[in-house]
C-alpha cells in the first residue's frame, strides 16, 4: 500500500486550470507509453489532413506550445481537447475514443495504485495523527491542505492532485460496500484550515460520512492519558482473498508490509488506538459540537 496525501470540465465540483493538460508523471513507464502512444497519433491525424500546428491550434482553442507537447507525449490532453481534436480532425470518434486510455493515466501513479488497492478492499482502517485523512476531505479543504505545502505546488498540479484524491472517494460509493474506520485526533478537527467556512463544510462532510451505514468514524480525545499512536499514521487494508496489506511511520521504516508478523503488530497498535479513542456515538457528538463552536 502506498500512502498518498500526498487530480476541460468539472470533476466531483472541481474547476480545473485552464491548461488543456497536465505534465506526465516521469515514474509512470506505462503512462508515458500511453500518453506517447496517444500524442503520436493525433500528430498523424493532424498531418494526414494537412493542417499545421498553427492552424490546429487556433481551430481547437489552445496555444502552439501545448499543441507541441500533447503531440510530443510531454502533456496529457484532457476529455474535451480530444473531443475538439476529433470534431477538427474530422476523426469519426477516434481520437474521443482515446478519453477511456487517457483517464487511466490521468493521475499520478501513486495515487492510481492507492486507489485501486482502495477499491479491492474489504476491510480498511485508518488512524490519522496530524490532518484529516484523504477519504475524508472536501475539494476546498483538500485544495486548503495541499496549497499550503512548501515548495508550493503550481495552481495546476494542485488541482490535479485535489481532482485524484477526491475521486478516491468513489470507495464510499462501492457495491457491495466495504467495512472502513477511522480515527481522527481531536486537535487536527480543531485547526480551521482553509478559513470558518471551508472548516464548517469539513465538519459537516465528516458527520455525512460517519453515519454511513458501512463507515465507523472516532474521535481521539486531547485529554487522554494513554495515547498508543503515537508514532504516526497506520494504515490496514484487507481483501476477499485473505491477503492484507499495512503501513504505519513509525514501523518497519514507513514501508507497506504483507509480512503477518508484520501485520499482527500493526493491526494491534490500531485495535488498542480504537478502544482509547472515544466512541463512534461520542465521536459524532464531538465533531458535532465542534461545528457548532465554529
Amino acid at each position: 500500500m502506498v500512502a498518498v496525501d500526498s487530480d476541460a470540465g468539472r470533476v466531483n465540483g472541481i474547476s480545473e486550470a485552464d491548461e488543456p493538460g497536465w505534465e506526465v508523471d516521469p515514474d509512470d513507464e506505462w503512462g508515458l507509453a500511453v500518453i506517447a502512444t496517444v500524442g503520436r497519433q493525433l500528430k498523424l491525424r493532424r498531418e494526414a489532413v494537412g493542417m499545421r500546428v498553427a492552424e490546429f491550434a487556433v481551430a481547437v482553442g489552445y496555444g502552439e506550445d501545448l499543441v507541441y507537447k500533447i503531440e510530443a507525449g510531454k502533456r496529457i490532453p484532457r476529455p474535451e481537447y480530444l473531443d475538439k481534436a476529433d470534431q477538427v480532425l474530422r476523426a469519426g470518434g477516434l481520437i474521443a475514443a482515446m478519453t477511456e486510455d487517457v483517464a487511466k493515466v490521468r493521475y499520478p501513479k501513486k495515487v492510481r495504485d492507492l486507489a485501486k488497492l482502495e477499491a479491492q478492499a474489504v476491510e480498511i482502517g485508518v488512524y490519522e495523527c496530524i490532518s484529516i485523512h484523504g477519504l475524508l476531505q472536501t475539494p476546498e479543504h483538500a485544495r486548503a491542505v495541499i496549497g499550503a505545502a512548501q515548495p508550493p505546488y503550481s495552481p495546476d498540479d494542485v488541482e490535479r492532485m485535489v481532482a485524484a484524491r477526491i475521486a478516491r472517494q468513489s470507495v464510499f460509493e462501492r457495491d457491495p460496500a466495504p467495512s472502513i474506520h477511522f480515527v481522527l485526533e481531536e486537535g487536527v478537527l480543531r485547526r480551521p484550515l482553509g478559513g470558518t467556512m471551508v472548516w464548517r463544510h469539513q465538519l459537516e462532510r465528516l458527520l455525512e460520512v460517519g453515519r454511513l451505514h458501512n463507515v465507523v468514524l472516532q474521535v481521539m480525545p486531547m485529554n487522554c492519558d494513554t495515547h498508543s499512536g503515537l508514532d504516526g499514521r497506520i494504515e490496514l487494508l484487507k481483501f476477499a482473498d485473505g491477503a492484507a496489506v499495512g503501513r504505519s511511520d513509525g514501523a518497519f521504516n514507513g514501508r507497506p508490509t504483507h509480512d503477518p508478523k508484520h501485520l499482527r503488530i500493526l493491526e494491534l497498535r490500531y485495535g488498542t488506538i480504537r478502544a482509547q479513542a472515544l466512541s463512534p456515538r461520542e465521536s459524532l457528538a464531538c465533531i458535532d459540537q465542534l461545528l457548532g463552536e465554529t
